[in-house]
């Protein structure tokens, strides 16, 4: 192994990346990947890891926890030896990022990653790792599946990293977790990362590792702020254009649309597409090379908007993603939490908008309080408020515009036929007018015309009963809404739909998982990134 060796002082380890004393290939990863500075979990576990360390590290999603245990693990690869390092995560999507990421990061050293997964080729990846790849990043059914059948030969890892172990116990994979270790090589480094600490995490960490070491990393008022929440009051009939509102209006450069179900991801997709936007679906219903297909897209930018419902895009990672949509309110604050954690990443700013109806006044008042979050109503733009947005944009866009090589002369030509008012006037309608304004003028209510239900307190006052089949307040809330379309959502969660009909009772026997402390964001009142037309 290739253990730190630090160029300067202690007290200048972890402002930047040469500081770690990391090889120079890695390094020219690192460069080629965009890093400029360590994050805080990079800056704590990197030395610990490269020392050989067992390690607890607590961190929420999004703050480089895979380059933070990733670049050390590199690091300290021979490449002639072959499997030396084995990454777990909870889902198919992302091992495939990790294991790209992973990749880019060790490419000059030679190293090459396998990504182990249900749904694919067995005899595929068997021969991935049999050629000498030295990074495996799987899911735990599909390995425990290959390492119970010993169809992976010189199977053994010294390094061993559990990404998103708190994800995992929610989705029942503990129990496959304890026979994969005891499948492995007990001499091992073993490495934690997990954005919350439940009691079953702890006992993992106690039985499987060796004196670790611990950090924790808390979410900065920063990067809460980074995030600007709202939401809009609509009728249940509403949802779909006050969607299409939001995206007239805001015109991100990457959304997300949570949905609680297939079929309304699909629904919802195919209404955004015939009005034009770049948009695909996510949900248990793809098979692995539809999902691998729409992700692709979503990372090339192809496809800007993507619709999904929470298990699928779990462990999903977007790229400059600037808004999250929740047609409805999320089921409890640690959804809502996950989910709005996906924009106003690396200093980005980001908009969540959650959409709730007058019969969700219950839940709204229950999620403010669990979560600590700071949601703060808003009216949804009306039709000239969208006009004006893109005009603001549109000017924006001329006078940061280059000129073209050929403008000129273009314009010659164009002097020959009409002045320059007239030109210049012509080309200004012709840009503004190419895209519709769907709905009415206005959607939904404003906040005088809203007052929020007291705590505990009835269903009288300003309710109104024209919500539809909407999603259920009183006694339960929220939760008792869900249909038999979000419980077939359980086929999406990692390979387990494959492993036989265990899962179920696994998942019920399995200690839930509790979120440790809120995401406390204020709005930064500014309108996020528009699209980009390339």
């Amino acid at each position: 192994m290739y253990p730190i060796s630090m160029t300067k002082n202690d007290t200048e380890v972890g402002n930047d990346f040469q500081s770690f004393g990391l090889r120079p290939e890695i390094l020219q990863g690192i460069t080629e990947a965009g890093f400029e500075s360590p994050s805080p979990i990079q800056k704590q576990a990197i030395p610990l890891v490269l020392e050989g360390k067992d390690l607890i590290a607590q961190a929420q999603t999004g703050t480089g926890k895979t380059a933070a245990y990733g670049l050390p693990c590199l690091n300290r690869i021979k490449v002639e030896d072959g499997m030396q390092v084995l990454v777990l995560t909870p889902t198919r999507e992302l091992a495939l990022q990790v294991s790209d990421e992973l990749f880019k990061l060790g490419k000059h050293l030679g190293i090459k990653t396998t990504t182990i997964y249900g749904g694919s080729s067995y005899s595929k990846q068997i021969t991935q790792v049999a050629k000498g790849a030295q990074v495996a990043v799987a899911t735990p059914g599909r390995l425990l599946d290959l390492l119970k059948g010993k169809e992976l030969k010189n199977f053994k890892p010294s390094m061993v990293i559990l990404d998103e172990a708190d994800e995992m116990l929610d989705m029942g994979f503990m129990d496959d977790i304890e026979s994969i270790f005891n499948l492995l090589p007990t001499k091992r480094q073993t490495l934690l990362f997990s954005a919350t600490m439940p009691e079953p995490i702890k006992k993992l960490a106690s039985k499987y590792q060796t004196h670790p070491a611990h950090v924790k990393i808390a979410a900065t008022e920063k990067s809460s702020k980074n995030i600007e929440q709202v939401y809009y009051i609509i009728d249940e009939a509403e949802r779909e254009i006050a969607v299409v509102r939001i995206l007239d209006y805001e015109n991100p450069f990457k959304a997300i649309i949570f949905t609680k179900t297939k079929k309304e991801a699909d629904d919802l997709k195919s209404t955004l597409s015939f009005k034009g936007y770049p948009v695909e679906a996510l949900h248990g219903d793809l098979n692995q090379k539809q999902r691998e297909q729409v992700l692709k897209s979503l990372h090339d930018g192809r496809v800007k908007i993507l619709v999904a419902t929470d298990v699928a895009a779990r462990g999903l990672d977007v790229k400059d993603l600037s808004l999250v949509i929740n047609y409805h309110l999320p089921f409890d604050s640690e959804s809502y939490t996950h989910r709005i954690g996906r924009t106003g990443r690396a200093g980005k700013s980001g908009k969540a908008v959650t959409l709730v109806t007058t019969r969700e006044s219950r839940a709204l008042l229950r999620l403010k309080g669990t979560s600590g979050t700071n949601l703060t109503i808003a009216a949804l733009p009306t039709k000239k408020e969208v006009h004006l947005s893109r005009e603001e944009d549109f000017l924006k866009k001329v006078v940061d515009t280059e000129i073209h090589a050929d403008a000129e002369a273009v314009l010659e030509k164009l002097l020959k036929l009409e002045d320059k008012r007239s030109i210049a006037l012509k080309l200004l309608s012709k840009m503004l007018d190419n895209t519709k304004i769907s709905g009415p003028e206005k959607i939904g209510k404003t906040p005088a015309e809203w007052s929020e239900m007291p705590p505990g307190g009835g269903s009288g006052g300003r309710r109104r009963r024209d919500d539809g089949g909407g999603s259920g307040g009183g006694r339960g809330g929220y939760r008792g809404a869900r249909s038999n379309s979000d419980r077939s959502e359980r086929s999406d969660r990692g390979d387990r739909k494959e492993r036989g009909g265990e899962s179920s009772s696994r998942r019920a026997s399995t200690p839930a998982s509790k979120k440790e402390g809120g995401v406390y964001v204020k709005a930064a009142g500014k309108k996020t990134q528009r699209f980009r037309n390339k």
